[in-house]
Formats: structure tokens, C-alpha cells, sequence
């Protein structure tokens, strides 16, 4: 099993900071938030090979990071891309990746830009377990953010009856953050998702698609994730982590 990061986003919304500076690198208290996901994958998994898919602007910023992971074997794909107008998409993204370093394994999939108080161990036991493709879940209750999310139904089993993304109606309160188990086989989808009609931007477009095609489970997230969007909520989650708060 290996791990893709996902750190081709511009971050516009945290501007200054990361207008020649990557949001995932930012620190949280003493470690970066790339180097705290990888920090329990490494602790806490038998994951030992990570790919990072980013932007050329930072694509240099990345390789120098990852050649101070001594362990883990972390290789830096470069989507050539230089603006937020011109950028691929999370799921183009994926698909570059996956194609690029020739992965025919199952993968983990994360986006770079969150910070989680509980180790990804729990959720990656439990779709193994499944052996379908998976993803995780949590309650939220306002409608509003629910709106800018996706949003699942689940039987008490935790198979998935219905997944949105950003549903104008939601149906039901369970929310998916951007983590995401998915086998080999279902990573060989992504083109055929894109021609049905798939998202290319959000990561969760694919798995959307891919829930309506294979049985897909959700895990309920034991802990607190923390996304990190702007730049109040990157001065909240710094607070948060370095015990002011």
C-alpha cells in the first residue's frame, strides 16, 4: 500500500503566506502539516512510499522537503501547471500520479492541507478489512458548510447509499473529508469517471462517481480534523496545536 498527497492547490485564500510557499510546508506548532500526516503514517503504518502531486511553482520547495524524509521514500510529481486559472484538478491530479509513478498498488489518498488529532491507522485497518474502496466521515450540522462539502447517507453497516458533493439539498449530516482509500483497480476508473460526466476539481468527485458504481464504505472519524483554509483558521489550528488554546 502507498500514500499520495495531494499539494497542487495555490492557497489564494491565505495570501501572503503562500504566494511563493506551499500550504501543506506551513508549520503547526514544531512540524509542518505534511510532516505531521507523514509523521503518523510512518509511526503507525506499514506505509513506507509516498507520492506528492503539486504545481511547478512549488514543485522545487517540495523536492528539497522530501529529500529530508529519511523514513520514508517520497517521490515529487510536478502537474507543470504555474497558476490557480490554470490548474488540473484533484482528480486530474490523482490520475497524473497514478500514471506517472506507474502505481498498481492500493492507495491512500490525502489532501495536504489538513491537520488530524488521531491517527489514519484506525481508518486504513478498516478498509482493508472492507477491501472496497473507502472513505471517512463525520458529523456536521450546518447546513452551510454542508452545502460546500460532500455529504453521505450510510446503512449502520457503513455502505454508502448515497454521496453528493456540495449538495444544494443535502440528504443526510454525515460529511467526507479529503481521505480516501481506493484499491488498484478502482484507480484505473478515474478516466472513464471523466468521461461519464465525473468532476475534475474536488477529490471527492471520483469517489462520488466510484460510489455508484462498487460497494463503497465510510469510517467514522474517531477524532478532530482540522482543514486548513484561511488564515484565521490556520492562526486557530496553531493555537490549537501548540497548547494556547
Amino acid at each position: 500500500m502507498k500514500c499520495l498527497l495531494l499539494a497542487a492547490g495555490y492557497a489564494t485564500r491565505l495570501y501572503p503566506l503562500t504566494e511563493n510557499y506551499p500550504k501543506p510546508l506551513l508549520k503547526v506548532g514544531d512540524r509542518t502539516i505534511a510532516d505531521r500526516l507523514l509523521d503518523d503514517l510512518s509511526a503507525h503504518t506499514d506505509i513506507r512510499e509516498v507520492t506528492v502531486v503539486t504545481n511547478h511553482r512549488f514543485a522545487d520547495i517540495f523536492k528539497d522537503w522530501a529529500g529530508k524524509r529519511m523514513d520514508l521514500h517520497v517521490d515529487v510529481v510536478d502537474d507543470g501547471t504555474s497558476a490557480n486559472e490554470t490548474r488540473l484538478g484533484a482528480v486530474r491530479d490523482i490520475d497524473l500520479a497514478v500514471q506517472t509513478m506507474d502505481i498498481e498498488d492500493d492507495l491512500l489518498v490525502m489532501a495536504g492541507d489538513n491537520v488530524l488529532d488521531f491517527s489514519l491507522a484506525s481508518f486504513i485497518r478498516f478498509a482493508r478489512a472492507k477491501n472496497t474502496p473507502c472513505v471517512m466521515c463525520y458529523e456536521e450540522n450546518d447546513l452551510s458548510r454542508q452545502k460546500r462539502t460532500a455529504i453521505i447517507t450510510i446503512q449502520e453497516s457503513g455502505l454508502i447509499t448515497s454521496y453528493e458533493e456540495k449538495p444544494a439539498e443535502p440528504e443526510g449530516n454525515l460529511a467526507v473529508p479529503p481521505f480516501y482509500w481506493y484499491r488498484a483497480q478502482d484507480l484505473q476508473r478515474i478516466p472513464e469517471a471523466m468521461r461519464g460526466g465525473g468532476g475534475a476539481d474536488a477529490p471527492g468527485s471520483f469517489a462520488a462517481w466510484l460510489s455508484k458504481k462498487t460497494p463503497m464504505y465510510a469510517f467514522r472519524m474517531p477524532g478532530k480534523r482540522y482543514d486548513v483554509g484561511t488564515l484565521d483558521s490556520y492562526e486557530e489550528v496553531c493555537r490549537i496545536f501548540s497548547g494556547q488554546v
